[in-house]
């Protein structure tokens, strides 16, 4: 549809020069624009005026001059032939009464002059108009603080009762959780502190919730921000941070300018800068490190005011072995752990602090556990060598035997084999003859083989003798334990027999004990019938 703009007839409407003047003092104050204030403001009179007069089918159009205020309230009708709907159609001929350049198809636009628009609907409006400026200056806060997250504020103490402290920021108030709190401090009603900004919530039903933290790392780096600036300016830089609230506290600073030194510019000179900070945060130390690449070096000046005589690194497991002479290891340590705990936060390193002699007593024992290692090893390589040894001559020995003999078997073999160029006579002699020089070499040779075998049995003789060694060890060991065990065995026994005697002199007591009574009741009881007789 074709919509034209229609002349506005000068007739009388709703002033509102108030209203355009309380929201110039919103958008001053609380940052509300100005447009969204005016766009909420025309829904709400849209649904006060269809609620009121009962049109909810008519498109009713309010529109508001945002320099003197008036209101103008519109009736949207569509321009046609013939009517079906008076509340949503007009004629043509009745519109163009209205505007003479509408046709079929436009939307004429009549004004309203409602008659006792009054309480009911200024009412409505009115509280539409509150949620409406509710609503932005919650999104207005939330934005607001939601960026300032990390800077620090200051307030006066509105609560505190040794729990939650309530902080009044101007316009919103601000929570500080004991957690956030730094414990050696003690707050009390209408105190001015200064915070951070540590986290931003929505509360219940949409409101703005700011939670403040002075025991935060992101404090002192601010504060150093405000007190140093070459931090504020970007020359210096703070690397890392560590507290324990209230007691103390490590910076490591760093400045890619070699001419400046970025310690004594955050300490000041006589101290000034550093101080100011000390005593905003009531006395609480602050140890200003200079931040290197060589983990070892900022390892020990972490480590400050301790010295340190050596530093091993292992970067794959991220930890660090410190050594520091005798005197200064409870420094290094601190008090409960202190110093060790805040430069290993500061440097995110895992340290381990040994003193010197520690170390050595460390190495000895090592040492000595090496020596009984290598000690172990070459009783077993010799043993083992000794029993190789012994199988190797031993074979060697079988060896020799078997070769000898086969000699004599083939010796014997072409002793026996008779010549046939020979005569028989000779053949009987030369029988004899080599019959006698075998007989002399298996005389020869005897003693030879019985010295060689008595030499393989000697050899096998100790390889036997080191392993009945071996297992005569196993045994005396289980002897052992089994003595142990019957000793055990043996205590428990004389403990439940010392029990037991125990025992039994107990019953003797206890029946001695009934026979005296037993005596003494009979005495009694004869005197009483000697005194009845009397």
């Amino acid at each position: 549809m074709r919509k034209k703009k229609d002349n506005k007839v000068n007739e009388p409407a709703i002033n509102s020069t108030e209203l355009v003047e309380a929201m110039n003092a919103l958008e001053k104050e609380s940052g509300i624009k100005k447009e969204y204030l005016l766009e909420s403001i025309e829904t709400a009179l849209v649904t006060a005026y269809k609620r009121n007069f009962d049109c909810e089918e008519e498109n009713v159009k309010v529109t508001m001059d945002k320099e003197t205020g008036e209101i103008h309230i519109y009736a949207q009708k569509e321009v046609v032939k013939k009517v079906e709907n008076e509340k949503v159609q007009i004629k043509l001929d009745e519109a163009k009464k209205i505007n003479k350049n509408l046709e079929i198809g436009d939307i004429a636009e009549i004004e309203l002059i409602p008659r006792n628009f009054g309480r009911i609907a200024a009412g409505t409006a009115k509280q539409v108009i509150i949620q409406k400026i509710r609503e932005a200056s919650r999104e207005f806060l939330y934005n607001e603080f939601n960026e300032r997250k990390g800077e620090i504020v200051s307030g006066i103490v509105q609560k505190a009762d040794g729990g939650v402290v309530i902080v009044d920021l101007g316009r919103i108030e601000g929570v500080m959780t004991v957690k956030e709190q730094i414990p050696t401090e003690h707050y009390h009603v209408n105190d001015k502190i200064r915070a951070c900004v540590v986290d931003v919530e929505r509360g219940l039903k949409g409101s703005t919730q700011v939670m403040i933290s002075r025991a935060h790392n992101d404090f002192v780096r601010k504060l150093f921000e405000l007190e140093i600036p070459e931090i504020y300016e970007g020359l210096i830089e703070i690397k890392s941070v560590s507290r324990d609230p209230g007691n103390r506290c490590k910076v490591a600073v760093y400045s890619q300018n070699p001419n400046i030194d970025p310690v004594g510019s955050c300490v000041g000179q006589k101290g000034i800068r550093i101080q100011n900070i000390i005593n905003e945060l009531n006395g609480e130390k602050i140890d200003v490190i200079e931040w290197n690449e060589n983990p070892a070096t900022y390892i020990s000046s972490a480590l400050l005011p301790a010295q340190v005589m050596a530093v091993d690194v292992k970067e794959e497991e991220n930890f660090a072995q410190v050594i520091v002479p005798d005197n200064q290891l409870s420094l290094a340590i601190g008090k409960a752990g202190q110093n060790a705990r805040l430069a290993a936060k500061l440097t995110g390193w895992k340290i381990d602090i040994k003193s010197e002699s520690q170390i050595r007593q460390v190495i000895a024992e090592m040492q000595d556990a090496q020596k009984l290692e290598n000690n172990i090893e070459n009783d077993e390589m010799i043993d083992e060598e000794k029993i190789k040894q012994a199988l190797e001559e031993a074979e060697k020995l079988v060896q020799e035997n078997e070769t000898v003999i086969e000699k004599d078997e083939v010796e014997k073999e072409e002793s026996e084999t008779p010549k046939k160029t020979t005569k028989k006579s000779t053949k009987n002699v030369d029988k004899e003859d080599s019959k006698k020089v075998s007989k002399k070499k298996d005389k020869e040779d005897e003693p030879k083989e019985k010295k060689k075998t008595k030499k393989s049995s000697k050899e096998l003789d100790n390889v036997e003798e080191i392993e009945e060694k071996k297992t005569k060890k196993s045994s005396k060991i289980e002897e052992k334990g089994e003595g142990v065990e019957k000793k055990k065995t043996k205590k428990s026994s004389k403990i439940e027999e010392k029990d037991e005697g125990v025992e039994k002199k107990k019953t003797k007591k206890s029946s001695k004990k009934a026979e005296k009574d037993e005596k003494v009741e009979e005495k009694s009881k004869k005197s009483a019938t000697k005194k009845k007789k009397e």
